[in-house]
C-alpha cells in the first residue's frame, strides 16, 4: 500500500464511523450541555463559523436548536456536518452531536 492508499482510508475512517465508534461518542455527549444554539434564522455563515471554531477545540460539540427556529434538526445537523467536515453522531429532539477529529492534537481516541 502506497501513500495515497493510505490518505484514502484515513479519509474514509473519518467519514464513516462505526456503530461502536458512534456509541462511544453518544456516551460522551451525555454529560455535555450544548455550547451553540440554533435560532429562528437557522443556518447563517456565523453559525458555521462558531461550530467550526468549537469543534476545532473540542472534537465531539452538542448543539441546541431552539423553539423558534422552524427548520427540522436533522435537516440543520446534515448542513452543518457538511459545511464544517464533521460527522453527525446523534439528533435527538432538538439536540445535535456533531464530531470531528482534531488532525493535529486529537483529544478523543476512539475505539476500534
Amino acid at each position: 500500500m502506497d501513500i495515497a492508499d493510505n490518505e484514502r482510508l484515513t479519509e474514509r475512517q473519518e467519514r464513516y464511523m462505526t456503530s461502536k465508534q458512534r456509541a462511544y461518542l453518544k456516551g460522551l455527549a451525555m454529560t455535555m450541555d450544548p455550547i451553540i444554539n440554533v435560532g429562528k434564522s437557522s443556518v447563517t455563515p456565523e453559525l458555521i463559523t462558531s461550530v467550526d471554531e468549537a469543534i476545532e477545540k473540542r472534537e465531539l460539540i452538542k448543539i441546541s436548536v431552539l423553539k423558534n427556529c422552524l427548520d427540522d434538526p436533522k435537516i440543520i445537523a446534515q448542513t452543518i456536518a457538511e459545511r464544517t467536515h464533521s460527522q453527525v453522531v446523534q439528533v435527538i429532539g432538538k439536540k445535535i452531536v456533531l464530531y470531528r477529529m482534531n488532525k493535529k492534537k486529537p483529544k478523543i481516541e476512539l475505539p476500534q
